[in-house]
C-alpha cells in the first residue's frame, strides 16, 4: 500500500542520507521524495511516498526516524486530508505544424509551454499524481523526448475549526 510520510528535520548535510538509509534497511521502496527548506531556513521538510507491505513495519521506521538527532517531527499523513502536488517537465517532439495542437491539449491541464526548440516543446504541469499521469499519457503519441518529475510534496489540510479560528484572529 502507498503511504505518504512527512518529516521536518534540521537543515544540515547528511540528514537525507541517514533518513533514506533507514527506509532502505527496512527494504521500503521510496516511490518519490521531495525535500526543501521551510519558512525557517534552518529546517527542511521531507515528503516520502513509500510502498509498504504492512503498517507494523512502517510504524517501526517512524519510531526509528523520531530517534534521529536531526529529526524534529515525523508523521504518516496517508489517512489525513491533504493537499499534494507534483511538478513535471515534459519535452515533447513537436513540429511547427503541431505546436498549437499540443498547446490546446495542455490547456485543460493548466500546463504551460516553458521552452520551444526547433523539433520539440517543453511543458510544465503541476497537480496531483493522476493529473500529471493523464497529461503524460495524452502526450505519448507525439513522442516524449525527456521527462523530469519532482514526486509528490504534501501538507495536511487545515480543518474547518482551524480555518475559523484563523479567520476570527484576523478580524480582531
Amino acid at each position: 500500500m502507498i503511504r505518504t510520510i512527512t518529516a521536518t528535520v534540521n537543515n544540515s548535510s547528511g540528514v537525507l542520507n541517514r533518513i533514506t538509509g533507514l527506509f532502505a534497511r527496512r527494504q521500503f521502496n521510496i516511490e518519490s521524495i521531495t525535500v526543501g527548506v521551510t519558512e525557517n531556513p534552518e529546517i527542511s521538510r521531507m515528503t516520502f511516498v513509500v510502498n509498504v507491505d504492512n503498517d507494523r513495519a512502517l510504524d517501526q521506521v517512524i519510531k526509528q526516524l523520531n530517534k534521529q538527532v536531526d529529526v524534529l517531527k515525523v508523521r504518516d499523513i496517508s489517512g489525513d486530508t491533504i493537499v499534494a502536488r507534483e511538478l513535471a517537465l515534459i519535452k515533447v517532439v513537436s513540429t511547427p505544424q503541431n505546436r498549437s495542437e499540443i498547446e490546446t491539449l495542455a490547456r485543460p491541464f493548466r500546463a504551460s509551454i516553458v521552452d520551444v526548440g526547433r523539433d520539440s516543446v517543453t511543458l510544465q504541469v503541476t497537480g496531483d499524481h493522476q493529473k500529471v499521469e493523464a497529461l503524460i499519457d495524452l502526450l505519448k503519441p507525439y513522442g516524449i523526448k525527456e521527462l523530469a518529475r519532482t514526486g509528490a510534496t504534501a501538507l495536511k489540510r487545515s480543518s474547518k475549526s482551524q480555518s475559523q479560528e484563523l479567520k476570527y484572529s484576523f478580524i480582531q
